[in-house]
């Protein structure tokens, strides 16, 4: 299972936000998506902990709360959906 951790400041860091979901388990992976022509945090990341009940632990405890001047919303990520090419439609 992966963690969706969205309305994260621009400035946070990767090691940030390690640190903040530590204190609820061993973290495995932590990823944060940057704007492909900015190079910025997009605002939301992703984050790994070693087990699921540490991960339904730290949702519980991080939804909603307030970090870096931010309500973070904190869940379950979605797996990735398959994208369309727009290019391929049959009219």
């Amino acid at each position: 299972m992966s963690i969706y951790v969205g309305n994260l400041s621009y400035d946070v860091t990767e090691e940030d936000l390690s640190s903040v979901f530590a204190k609820y388990g061993s973290v495995k992976r932590v990823q944060l998506p940057t704007d492909r022509e900015t190079g910025r945090v997009r605002g939301f990341g992703f984050v790994e902990l070693d087990k699921e009940s540490e991960e339904e632990a730290a949702i519980e405890a991080l939804d909603g709360a307030e970090w870096m001047g931010r309500d973070m919303k904190v869940n379950k990520a979605k797996p990735r959906e398959k994208r369309s090419n727009s290019f391929s439609r049959n009219y």
